[in-house]
């Protein structure tokens, strides 16, 4: 049919929707200057032949028509009446009329055909170009700020003068930032939210004004929920359910979760459903996601962040496919229920699960951060402080165990559940976690040579620190002590300091996490950032998880310090290099042919009683602790039963330290 050929330009129109040929929204020209740049020359010259041919084309179809129409008026007069040299006039007027009439007819049938036809694909390529555009714009007026900023800083001579200038220009381009990320959503978001918690990595200034992004999050409308279930599942949304929510009870980055209930069983479930938007919008973004970062290591080349773009292009794929999430979730449970069922953890049952939608068990919470909750109901603040610790040390450390990479406050609820007391953690309390999209798993290697890093930590010990940081992020000694402390979220003085002067093991001072930003201030980002473009992709993750569950632990203004959260760091660190020596004691019994008995040699009674004392050493140390702690509680001196905080201080922490070691080696010498 003429009619649905006469249509060339929609793979025009298709081909700039193609990603291949959108490119970089900033682009510098010959001159220096910043274009906008949208389509490549290719695309802009077939764009231009492809409407060239389609107003040919629809030229010779109009006369083609006209042709037609004149041949059948023309026998129809023949055959009806002679003609006359009037009438032959008139035949002429009504000839030329009907010639404009039939051309207006099939200019305006192609015009009305193609907006139908074209109708979301226009609307697609606008919002794409305003997309773009709007993250050009940002970058290129935050680009200019930086460099004239610098330029100025380097005019003074006041060193508090250009912290000054620097501060402020952070400011403004965190806030112009914020307001894109807001905007555009999506991917945006959840950006944001990663940007947020990377306080060792960015100024204080940009992870501050991203905070708000945690809670912030767009909601889809209930209609576009309905038409994707529908098109996902082949059925309509009311076929399985008798109740659905309309307003999701939670809405984040890159899904929301309404409440709902299954037809056939009445039971209350939870129902994942992800942005139906972000099937269209996550490529492009991604594709800007990448521009910028390669955009600000073209102007500035020291502040390399592609890293930080590839992960995202990693992981968002499989943080998309619901299906994954699914199968991270039953995983995670098999692991808890198996090596760690002691431990009051929570992961909703999965019922089903596609690419785009999850359902899953109704488990409901409040935040961690919602200190009135847990004092209401007795629920001791140190307690949730050392479970959220064991949790994701099993994670890190437990044999097989996978790695949750996204613990913010949103993914992590408490409730009151007194039957819990129980089990053998004797806690009043339930940890539910959720969002199981970003999962990853830690080698073997790498997760010995971790453990042993953090005990060189605790122990101050910097020959092994400097081993070990090379093992497992292969950094040489020039970026140790940054590493170090990137690791540790703490100054490198404290990292290295003697444990009799508390080192990392003492409670982070205001003062200290001045000095750090201040170093960050001063050109100590610059090296941070290149250092953190070499190490491992599961490093980050890795950091990203301690950035995550250090800021959990510090809101719930806890009275015992970090003492006691080392202290069980140290417990699984140990168990770690404890089975790793018994693996290589049963391969010196198997005399380099395998693995033998533990016990075939005389000698392997003296190694393994030595790496059991290594380990037994910690666990004494961390039940010593834990003993006195309860001691406390019980004589009123810390939390009471209404979870009523009373800080140690200073001095009392070093006398709790010391009065720990005497049982220690009382315990030790019995």
């Amino acid at each position: 049919m003429p009619a649905q050929t006469s249509f060339p330009s929609l793979a025009a129109l298709r081909r700039l929707q193609t990603l291949n040929h959108v490119h970089a929204p900033l682009r510098r020209t010959g001159s220096g200057r910043i274009t906008n740049g949208w389509t490549c020359a290719s695309c802009r010259s077939q764009l231009s032949s492809s409407f060239s041919s389609s107003s040919s084309y629809n030229s010779t179809l109009a006369r083609r028509s006209f042709s037609a129409s004149s041949k059948r008026y023309s026998n129809q007069s023949s055959n009806g009446s002679s003609s006359s040299s009037s009438s032959n006039n008139t035949n002429g007027k009504t000839t030329n009329n009907g010639r404009r009439t039939v051309l207006l007819a099939a200019g305006g049938g192609v015009a009305t055909a193609g907006l139908l036809a074209f109708g979301d694909d226009v609307k697609y390529t606008y919002e794409a170009v305003e997309r773009t555009g709007r993250v050009a714009s940002a970058l290129a007026v935050c680009v200019n700020d930086y460099r004239k900023t610098l330029n100025a800083r380097e005019k003074i001579e006041d060193a508090e003068e250009k912290q000054r200038l620097l501060r402020e220009c952070h400011q403004r381009c965190a806030d112009r930032t914020l307001e894109v990320l807001e905007k555009s959503g999506g991917i945006f978001i959840k950006l944001g939210q990663h940007l947020s918690a990377m306080n060792y990595l960015l100024p204080p200034e940009w992870t501050t004004t991203f905070i708000p992004l945690q809670d912030k999050c767009p909601v889809s409308s209930f209609e576009s929920i309905e038409r994707m279930f529908l098109q996902d599942t082949g059925t309509s949304l009311w076929d399985y359910f008798s109740e659905f929510s309309r307003e999701p009870i939670g809405a984040a980055s890159l899904a929301q979760v309404h409440l709902a209930t299954i037809k056939e069983t009445g039971q209350r479930v939870a129902v994942k459903v992800q942005h139906p938007s972000l099937q269209r919008w996550a490529p492009l973004d991604m594709r800007l996601t990448s521009t910028t970062f390669k955009t600000l290591k073209y102007f500035f080349p020291e502040y390399d962040l592609e890293w930080l773009s590839s992960e995202v292009e990693i992981s968002l794929p499989k943080e998309l496919d619901f299906t994954c999430e699914a199968e991270n979730a039953r995983r995670t449970s098999r692991h808890f229920s198996q090596h760690a069922p002691s431990l009051p953890l929570v992961i909703p049952d999965v019922l089903w699960a596609k690419k785009r939608l999850l359902v899953m068990a109704c488990e409901s919470g409040h935040r961690l951060d919602d200190l009135s909750y847990m004092d209401a109901h007795g629920i001791d603040r140190d307690e949730v402080s050392a479970t959220l610790a064991r949790i994701f040390n099993e994670m890190i450390f437990g044999e097989g165990a996978p790695l949750h990479c996204d613990p913010h406050g949103g993914n992590i609820a408490i409730r009151h559940n007194p039957s819990s007391r129980s089990n053998k953690a004797k806690t009043n309390f339930d940890i539910i976690l959720y969002d199981h999209g970003l999962y990853r798993d830690i080698p073997l290697p790498l997760r010995r040579s971790y453990a042993k890093l953090w005990l060189a930590i605790i122990d101050g010990d910097i020959p092994k620190m400097k081993r070990y940081v090379y093992e497992v992020a292969g950094i040489g000694e020039d970026k140790f002590p940054l590493f170090a402390s990137a690791i540790t979220g703490r100054d490198f003085i404290n990292v290295v300091s003697a444990t009799d002067s508390g080192g990392v093991l003492k409670p982070k001072e205001a003062s200290e996490q001045k000095s750090m930003s201040t170093a960050l201030q001063e050109g100590l980002i610059v090296d941070l950032v290149q250092m953190l473009g070499q190490v491992p992709r599961i490093i980050l993750l890795i950091l990203k998880t301690n950035d995550l569950t250090r800021a959990l632990d510090e809101s719930l203004h806890t009275s015992q310090g970090p003492v006691r959260q080392f202290l069980i760091l140290a417990r699984y660190c140990m168990r770690t290099v404890f089975y790793e020596q018994l693996e290589k004691i049963r391969e010196m019994s198997g005399g380099g042919g395998g693995r033998g008995s533990l016990w075939s040699r005389p000698g392997n009674v003296v190694l393994v009683v030595k790496a059991w004392w290594e380990m037994a050493r910690v666990e004494i140390k961390l039940e010593v602790f834990e003993l006195w702690l309860r001691v406390k509680r019980a004589l009123g001196l810390g939390q009471g039963g209404f979870g009523q905080s009373v800080p140690v201080g200073r001095k009392g922490q070093r006398r709790l330290e010391v009065e720990v070691e005497r049982e220690v080696e009382a315990t030790a010498t019995a």
